[in-house]
Parts: C-alpha cells; structure tokens; sequence
C-alpha cells in the first residue's frame, strides 16, 4: 500500500497533468489551419498553455509542501539550525 503523502501527491498529480492535456488538444483542434500545423496564433497559445502549466505545477508544489509537511519530524524546528550556527563558531 501506498503511504499517505505518495496518495496525495498522485491524487492533486493527475488533474493538473490532465488539464494541460485537454488544454493542449483544445489549441490543436481549435487552431489547426488546413495544413495540419497551428499557425501564429496557435504557437502564441500552445506557448502561453505550457506558461501557464508551469506557474500551475509550482503552486501544486507549494500546496503539498504545506500537505505533507509533517510538523513532527522537526524541519521547522529553529533549535536544530541555532545548534548548528553555535558549534561553527
């Protein structure tokens, strides 16, 4: 069985990778000339829609950073990096 951040992290995945899909084939077929390519302002939306994807992987990023962050395991503990600065110097 899968743990519980690995499900999290397939389940908010997916949809964003199946929205750039389904942007991705709408700019195909919505500007598609006769020749089989897209054309200017095709390219300019397909260029715009991989943009847009990236901005959109970044906050699903952040989002399960604050998901799975387990405030247990002492990542946001400032005492372990005040220790670490004190031993230096």
């Amino acid at each position: 069985m899968l743990e519980r951040e690995r499900l999290i992290e397939i389940v908010i995945a997916i949809p964003a990778v199946a929205t750039m899909i389904v942007a991705m084939t709408y700019i195909g077929s919505t500007y598609e000339t006769g020749s089989g390519d897209l054309g200017g302002q095709g390219g300019e939306m397909l260029v715009g829609a991989i943009i847009g994807f990236i901005f959109l992987m970044v906050a699903v990023g952040v989002a399960l950073a604050f998901l799975t962050n387990d405030p247990t395991d002492g990542l946001e503990d400032d005492s372990a990096s005040s220790d670490a600065e004190t031993e230096t110097a």
